[in-house]
């Protein structure tokens, strides 16, 4: 996530022959049921994952570390975060196995004054996750053995932390079978996990990827893929043509991709940088990505690039940090964590 050098992306060709949009997935919450505009079809309720999530949810990274940004405890994190991603999970010497650590540097007396923290922001209504990998993450799951790990190990930590679930974070590649398998695991053993996912623009490019396996594998219990629309230059739109970060058409035209691809609308994030600090490129101020969420919510405030139908059930919008976001007046939580609570 953080601090990740611009990567000179080409434009990929985007695989488009085979979107065909399923919209089978529904979330309950704090709001109305997805509209059939989302779902043609008879729409299945979404597993208890997402109960406690609200239709349209505000996501951010918090920082388990000091890389420059306002260093805050959880308590702190804005109210209008209703996803906190505690940042990161780090690989074990075991296989798939993943551990958590408090870096000293962000505060904590103790493990039990973290817990209680997470604990407050659960009775607040809030989901405390727990992010896996990062831009410096080595773990990997690519065989039997390392799923069971991985599900283990992140089992345990919510067991002993009290987090809510999961957010698979993994920029150095992913195995879409043995993912898909240590998720359905976790998914066994807590039937209310949130699983979240923040893949990079290249991974979502086309439901032949790995990452986008991975999400239309775990559908029937994801809660939402918050995809990073930065640091990844120009990309293909689900039209075919390219368009550069930063942009409401970037946001939008990604987006289609993913919602015509076989996600629900109810599964479909924005992430985004909170500050232009927070990444090598691809900053889109607050009024931006409220347009590209109206244009995809309401057919209002689009670019160039006009989908072909709207889908008001869209999840709604995630950050690069919640650190960064203070840092920067938590312009983020008050302008779009509003607007995102406003949607349809």
């Amino acid at each position: 996530m953080p601090g990740r050098l611009l990567t000179a992306l080409a434009a990929v060709t985007l695989a488009s022959s085979g979107l065909v949009a399923t919209g089978t997935a529904q979330a309950s919450g704090k709001h109305p049921a997805t509209s059939p505009a989302d779902s043609p079809a008879a729409s299945t309720a979404i597993a208890a994952s997402t109960t406690a999530v609200p239709r349209h949810a505000v996501t951010g990274y918090w920082q388990n570390f000091d890389n420059g940004a306002t260093v805050q405890k959880l308590k702190d994190v804005d109210d209008a975060y209703d996803i906190i991603a505690v940042s990161f999970a780090e690989a074990t010497g075991q296989p798939g196995a993943v551990t958590f650590r408090l870096d000293p540097a962000v505060g904590y007396g103790s493990a039990d004054a973290f817990k209680a923290d997470i604990k407050a922001k659960q009775v607040a209504g809030k989901s405390v996750i727990l992010s896996v990998g990062g831009e410096r993450g080595a773990v990997s799951v690519n065989d039997a053995a390392s799923a069971k790990n991985f599900a283990d190990s992140v089992g345990g930590l919510m067991d002993d932390y009290g987090f809510d679930g999961v957010d698979i974070d993994l920029e150095n590649g992913l195995n879409a079978t043995y993912m898909t398998q240590a998720l359905k695991a976790l998914h066994e053993r807590h039937a209310g996990v949130v699983v979240t996912m923040a893949p990079q623009t290249i991974d979502m490019q086309s439901p032949q990827n790995e990452y986008f396996k991975a999400a239309l594998g775990i559908k029937d219990f994801l809660t939402a893929v918050n995809m990073q629309y930065y640091n990844s230059g120009s990309m293909n739109g689900c039209d075919g043509k390219v368009y550069s970060q930063g942009t409401i058409d970037f946001l939008t035209a990604l987006a289609c991709i993913q919602l015509e691809g076989g996600l629900d609308p109810s599964q479909v994030g924005i992430g985004v940088p909170a500050s232009a600090r927070a990444a090598g490129g691809g900053y889109a101020a607050p009024s931006v990505v409220n347009a590209a969420l109206d244009c995809l919510t309401r057919g209002s405030g689009c670019g160039s690039f006009k989908p072909s139908r709207t889908y008001p059930g869209l999840r709604g919008a995630m950050t690069w940090s919640t650190n960064w976001d203070t840092a920067n007046g938590n312009a983020f939580a008050n302008q779009v964590g509003s607007h995102v609570h406003g949607l349809p």
